[in-house]
């Protein structure tokens, strides 16, 4: 054999003969993870591929109704303040550019510290919801601001896989579309930051009482440490869970260098204002709203866009006068014996015609119907300056003589003064003064109702106003048995104090769009309807029935008033209303049963008798003071001349010798009565129109008005003395009137 032959291969151990080698373990496993790789790249490229391809077919919807629902806001007349909101968001929009950049980062840090670095998603954030989703947390774990503004706005708050993925592609999506300052700028208004509030400028006026352009760092902080859980923080029970949480949001910021750890270490935590009631139409706030929503109907505005549309509207309430109304009512209002009462209160600025302030009742939450607005209370005497009114245009000075006796018939009709009282003659000055029926009535005869009636109409009380059958009036028109408004009296009166100018009332000024468009400005209706030497004199009368009749509690104001009482049949009603230059305010009271039947209001504050002199007219007094404060002290016009008659003149003289004091109008001569007197000079019998007796005491074909009890400490009627405020404070006591009562 050869030297260099090659020996023969041992054999198989299997006893194969084959030659094939088996391969070494590391290339075997070099190969499978070569293998792998190839798979997982693939296995990428699809998913990229499907991600590109969703994304390439995901479109961004219009935004949800929840966020482009946008409060209508209603502020006081000065335009700034909130009174409340139309509708049940909250939301106001506000541009980035307005908000505190330590405001914007204090989000950041609570949301999102990455937000201007990453492409809308956050790849760990992701892996982290995706094993909450799997093990049963929280879907949201590592939501960006991105996503979270992707799911407020164009998606529902379900739980799902489905729903998480389309997030994903909406927030890659927007970031492609939107800019990063859009994007916060959108979250910032939409986010829910508890109490009600939708949008950073809600919540900040919800927790701090101020818009979100005066935020500090301390505040934006809290409002960014509220947004992880709004719900369990912004209650007060959540208040050390919510400092942790604000914390945490500060040490974010230092971390980033957005502030200072000098900065930090200073920082206190801010105070929070209250909670406030849940329900925003609580008091009188749902009063003051429902007449601007109800004017903005009237208006021609859509009941949606007033509710949805992001309006801002200027109203011409006072804040300083609304505050005055309430706190009048609560402190010159009975306090006993309210069961079934109503108050209402409403005051118009002359000339223009803008309601200032109302009082619609205790809280319209309880009960809605507006005691301002509503016609359901006789307005008494309080129409007598209607006839006053009508009787000047026709030439009747004050100076003028009428039948002050009591009972007294005219045309058919009987009627009684307070208390039966008979004066005698009387000029038509201290008719309106002491609020004679018998003298205005017959005036108004003499006068003519319809002219009356006219007058009325034509000062602002509304044709229609129930009790005022235009087409069948009797005499009793005068003596207020129609049933006007709060305001619709207020209103009236202003006619009188702007000299004989009506003007058409209104509680809307200015509407702005949430564009800041201007959608409309009101400007005052005026219409000139009487004369101003009319207008004056009935305002000189009812000025003097201030200093020296019926009114007399209002010359605790402390400057010109001119004013009316009215108390109606039974006691049902009682009014005051009257004027200063500035403002015209109206007041009544009045008392319904259960099945909302006027009812007589006596016991009411611990009075037999309620009358237009006593709780109206203090609460008128109080009112006025407080809404009129920081007011310079304004003179009324001065009357024509000869109008104006002095103090005491006297309205008989027993002879014409007997000398009449200057300036007085020449009264009746009327004998002196001695036991020797004719018949000739006795008080004469009450007849019919046809000449026929009447029996005093019989029931007439119309109801007699019952006059008003007297204020006077007479043996027989109970002294106006209000019960003490709930609080302690002082009660605007009103002086007694005169003998005549208090009409």
């Amino acid at each position: 054999m050869p030297e260099n032959r090659r020996p023969p291969a041992k054999a198989s151990a299997r006893g194969g003969g084959s030659s094939r080698t088996k391969r070494p373990p590391a290339r075997e496993k070099r190969h499978w993870l070569r293998w792998l790789i190839i798979i997982v790249l693939i296995l990428i490229g699809l998913g990229i591929g499907v991600f590109i391809l969703l994304l390439a077919r995901t479109t961004v919807p219009s935004p949800n109704e929840v966020v482009t629902r946008e409060a209508t806001i209603v502020y006081w007349a000065d335009g700034q303040n909130e009174i409340g909101r139309l509708g049940e968001s909250t939301r106001r929009s506000v541009d980035l550019a307005t908000l505190p950049l330590p405001v914007q980062q204090a989000v950041l840090s609570a949301e999102d510290r990455d937000f201007y670095e990453h492409g809308g998603i956050s790849p760990v954030g992701i892996v982290r919801s995706l094993w909450n989703n799997v093990t049963g947390g929280s879907t949201q774990g590592g939501s960006t601001i991105t996503q979270q503004y992707a799911k407020n706005a164009f998606l529902t708050q379900e739980r799902s896989w489905e729903r998480k993925i389309r997030e994903v592609l909406l927030a890659t999506k927007l970031e492609t579309l939107v800019s990063k300052d859009e994007i916060l700028e959108n979250y910032l208004n939409t986010i829910y930051f508890g109490r009600g509030a939708d949008g950073i400028e809600a919540a900040s006026i919800a927790y701090f009482g101020v818009p979100a352009s005066a935020l500090t760092v301390e505040q934006g902080a809290v409002l960014a440490a509220v947004i992880k859980s709004p719900s369990d923080m912004a209650e007060e029970d959540g208040l050390s869970r919510l400092r942790g949480r604000w914390e945490y949001v500060l040490d974010g910021m230092v971390e980033r260098g957005w502030i200072t750890q000098r900065e930090r270490d200073r920082a206190e935590f801010p105070e929070i204002l209250e909670a406030k009631a849940k329900n925003r139409l609580g008091g009188q706030t749902g009063f003051l709203l429902s007449m601007v929503e109800s004017e903005l109907i009237a208006l021609g505005f859509d009941e949606t866009e007033i509710q949805r549309g992001g309006l801002r509207i200027t109203s011409t309430f006072d804040r300083k006068a609304q505050r005055g109304a309430q706190t009048a009512v609560r402190k010159a209002g009975p306090t006993s014996g309210t069961e079934g009462l109503r108050i209402g209160l409403a005051s118009v600025r002359p000339g223009t015609g803008e309601i200032v302030a109302i009082y619609g009742g205790t809280d319209f939450i309880t009960d809605q119907i507006n005691n301002a607005t509503r016609q359901f209370a006789q307005a008494g005497s309080t129409f007598k300056p209607f006839a006053l009114t009508a009787g000047v245009e026709q030439g009747l000075p004050l100076s003028s003589i009428w039948n002050g006796d009591s009972p007294a018939t005219v045309n058919g009709y009987t009627f009684s003064n307070y208390g039966d009282r008979s004066y005698g003659p009387v000029t038509l000055l201290q008719a309106t003064e002491d609020s004679i029926n018998s003298a205005y009535v017959e005036m108004e005869a003499d006068v003519g109702v319809e002219e009356v009636a006219d007058a009325a109409v034509r000062a602002g009380i509304p044709a229609d106003t129930p009790g005022m059958d235009l087409d069948a009036l009797d005499l009793t028109f005068v003596l207020g048995t129609a049933s006007p408004s709060a305001v619709n009296m207020a209103n009236s009166y202003a006619t009188f104090a702007a000299e004989g100018t009506r003007a058409a009332t209104y509680v809307v000024t200015r509407v702005v769009g949430p564009n800041d468009g201007l959608l409309y400005e009101a400007t005052p209706t005026t219409q000139s309807v009487f004369e101003p030497d009319v207008a004056n004199t009935v305002t000189y009368a009812l000025n003097r029935v201030v200093k020296n009749g019926t009114g007399t509690t209002a010359r605790a104001l402390g400057r010109p008033a001119a004013a009316k009482t009215g108390t109606t049949d039974d006691n049902k009603s009682a009014w005051f209303v009257g004027y200063t230059p500035q403002l015209a305010t109206a007041v009544f009271m009045a008392k319904e049963d259960a099945k909302g039947m006027p009812i007589s209001m006596a016991g009411t504050g611990g009075l037999t008798t309620v009358t237009g002199g006593s709780f109206p007219a203090a609460i008128w007094t109080l009112f006025m003071e407080r809404a009129l404060e920081g007011q310079p002290v304004e003179d009324f016009p001065e009357p024509p001349d000869g109008t104006a008659i002095p103090d005491n003149c006297p309205t008989s003289i027993s002879s014409e010798d007997e000398e009449v004091p200057a300036g007085c109008p020449t009264p009746e001569v009327i004998p002196e009565f001695t036991n020797e007197i004719t018949d000739e000079f006795a008080s004469p019998t009450p007849t019919d129109e046809f000449g026929a007796p009447v029996d005093p005491t019989a029931v007439p074909t119309q109801e007699p008005v019952t006059p008003e009890p007297s204020l006077s400490q007479s043996p027989d009627v109970s002294v106006f003395e209000p019960a003490p405020a709930p609080d302690g404070s002082d009660v605007f006591a009103p002086e007694p009137t005169n003998e005549a009562g208090a009409r």
